[in-house]
């Protein structure tokens, strides 16, 4: 875990001066009125809209700009859900992968926009990827814990049925030992509470390797988003391919 962290600190120092900032509003520690619950989000949950009319599973992955393919040439064909889409197509699933990434976004920012999301695509699969940019900013990670949670509640409020899978992230050494325990807790804690199926670290063999990176040392190129799209394979390519129709 040593060796991780020294490894992704030059990224996340990086992006503390060049990840493109998100609304004001998710700048700091969503207070406990705003904060959510699996029983009980302060964004309101809506109905998912229906179900595709043919066999394809949907994958819904909401994230941040590392999702979105910040920076790349062509960000609909290179970033990692794009990717993914790919390999299951290549492996004979019928899925369809939904990029929902914003660059900036907070677990804040995605417990406010889950809403919109599920009314636009009712996820068979729902891939939650937030917290880094938590943690560069050194937010509460109790807020954090409770908007990912109030973003699971609202996905099995709207589609009972969508298997779940939580990106787990590392986050500044500099905040000291127990903010990072803290932080690293939190992604466990809410996969055992949802059920949900876990990434460890989606930047797995990509944090701070050079070549994998873009000049900013932040975000990853095309290389370095193939690594990950690997690493959301190893964990959602099983679960596609127990849910697909036979």
């Amino acid at each position: 875990m040593t060796r991780r962290l020294a490894l992704v600190l030059p990224l996340l120092l990086a992006a503390c001066a060049s990840e493109p900032d998100p609304a004001p509003t998710d700048t700091a520690p969503v207070a406990a009125a705003d904060s959510a619950t699996a029983a009980g989000p302060a964004s309101p949950c809506t109905a998912a809209s229906p179900p595709a009319d043919d066999d394809s599973l949907t994958v819904v992955v909401l994230g941040n700009s590392l999702t979105a393919g910040y920076g790349l040439p062509d960000p609909g064909t290179q970033a990692y859900p794009a990717l993914v889409e790919r390999r299951a197509r290549e492996a004979g699933l019928p899925v369809r992968v939904v990029n929902v990434g914003v660059s900036g976004e907070t677990s804040a920012g995605g417990l406010r926009r889950v809403a919109w999301v599920l009314g636009s695509a009712r996820p068979d699969v729902f891939v939650l990827a937030l917290g880094a940019n938590d943690g560069l900013r050194g937010l509460d990670p109790e807020a954090m814990q409770a908007n990912l949670e109030g973003i699971f509640g609202c996905v099995r409020e709207a589609a009972p049925e969508a298997r779940l899978v939580l990106a787990g992230m590392e986050t500044l050494p500099n905040y000291g030992p127990a903010y990072g325990e803290r932080f690293r807790a939190v992604f466990p804690a809410v996969a055992a509470r949802f059920d949900a199926a876990r990434i460890p670290f989606l930047l797995e063999g990509v944090g701070g390797v050079a070549r994998l990176n873009q000049p900013d040392g932040v975000h990853p190129t095309a290389e370095g988003q193939r690594v990950i799209a690997e690493t959301v394979w190893a964990t959602l390519g099983p679960i596609l391919r127990a849910t697909a129709p036979s």
